[in-house]
């Protein structure tokens, strides 16, 4: 009894740890967009079969990515003191069953592609060479975080082509402010890693122009995303009151986090990072899709 016990726990804590290394709880900043593209491109409560598909197909991509991004930059990891106790580079998961994750949540992928449509599968490698590709863009260009922007950017417009079979306009844009909102909090995350990088011969927008000029350029393309957004909005909802409020608390989210951060001072990155950060997508989801949800 206490061998078996033994090895379920163990077998748990394994689980556990694949959770941390891909941070599972970060989904929350891109499922919310994917839900959105599927209620607008459903105009209502979308079929349970191409929910179920589009979840499975999501959660597959981000997992191939984040495990991806571990194995490639595991080198990395072990030099930098920040990063030394991630699964990988502390060994408490090994390559090979990193590897077998990844493979798994890329089939996963595909075949839940395969089963929504013809244009998602022809899609499906395409988005997947983004995903992966982001990995190794820090290596070469300071635009990385524009590329994990396009990566999130691709879940509202991969369920809009999973319920309707094509790409419109409205899912373009809900995806554009995601990859500029995306890519101005990941420059406020890498400024903690800027001397880092520069160090390492890594790109990123901190380490090419410092503190003061990324913190502008965060800003800017922070009310990029919030512009584009507030127009998306007013597109799918007809600015009813619900849109109105979310992009007034989506504006605020957002001045909140550059405030905080105004000085550069990272002691509150967590707070600004994850903690505000992951209120955006529910609220968004919320104020845009939310005439849509109610009883007609």
């Amino acid at each position: 009894m206490t061998s078996t016990a033994d090895s379920l726990g163990s077998s748990w804590g394994k689980v556990m740890e694949f959770g941390r290394m891909i941070k599972f709880e970060h989904t929350i900043f891109a499922l919310p967009f994917a839900l959105v593209g599927l209620i607008l491109a459903s105009k209502g409560w979308p079929d349970l079969r191409i929910f179920g598909w589009v979840l499975m197909a999501a959660v597959g991509a981000r997992t191939a990515a984040m495990g991806f991004n571990r194995l490639v930059d595991q080198d990395i990891d072990a030099k930098n003191p920040r990063t030394q106790i991630r699964s990988l580079p502390a060994r408490k998961l090994t390559r090979g069953s990193a590897w077998i994750m990844v493979f798994i949540s890329i089939a996963a992928y595909f075949f839940a592609a395969g089963s929504l449509n013809p244009l998602c599968l022809k899609l499906a490698p395409w988005v997947l060479l983004i995903l992966l590709g982001y990995s190794y863009t820090k290596r070469f260009t300071s635009l990385c975080h524009l590329v994990l922007g396009l990566s999130l950017g691709c879940a509202p417009m991969g369920a809009w082509v999973a319920v309707t079979g094509q790409l419109e306009p409205l899912a373009i844009l809900i995806a554009g402010g995601v990859c500029l909102w995306t890519a101005g909090f990941d420059i406020l995350y890498a400024l903690q890693d800027q001397d880092f990088d520069r160090a390492q011969g890594l790109h990123s927008i901190p380490a090419s122009l410092g503190t003061p000029k990324a913190l502008y350029v965060s800003r800017l393309l922070h009310v990029g995303a919030w512009g584009i957004w507030v127009y998306t909005a007013a597109q799918a909802s007809s600015f009813q009151l619900s849109a109105a409020i979310g992009m007034i608390l989506i504006g605020g989210i957002l001045i909140r986090e550059q405030w905080i951060l105004r000085k550069g001072d990272l002691t509150r990155l967590d707070e600004a990072f994850f903690r505000l950060n992951s209120y955006v997508g529910p609220i968004y989801f919320l104020s845009v899709s939310w005439p849509y949800l109610l009883p007609k």
